[in-house]
């Protein structure tokens, strides 16, 4: 049902993060990964999106790639004024940073 979403609205935030996220939960992470990347590629400033794809990224033991996604999530968050998740991420990043 999420699949046929997005091909209908392809520019959707919310459908194409939730997408991503069922790929995810199945354990189909590339697809999960392709979803994040489109998502982030439409709508920059979806913080959730940087969230969500380096808590992936750093499942998968890509600790780089997590690190970059959540550089920018912190920057987009700032940018937009949300203190939470950009004390979210950035947490994440302290944690990231002890691997």
């Amino acid at each position: 049902m999420l699949l046929q979403m997005v091909e209908e609205h392809p520019a959707e935030a919310f459908v194409r993060y939730g997408l991503a996220l069922e790929y995810a939960n199945q354990g189909r992470n590339g697809e999960a990964l392709e979803q994040f990347a489109k998502l982030l590629e439409q709508n920059p400033a979806y913080t959730a999106g940087y969230q969500m794809s380096a808590q992936l990224l750093l499942r998968l033991g890509r600790l780089e790639e997590a690190k970059q996604h959540l550089e920018k999530g912190i920057a987009a968050a700032r940018a937009e004024g949300n203190a939470k998740a950009e004390g979210e991420m950035q947490q994440m990043l302290e944690e990231a940073g002890e691997f």
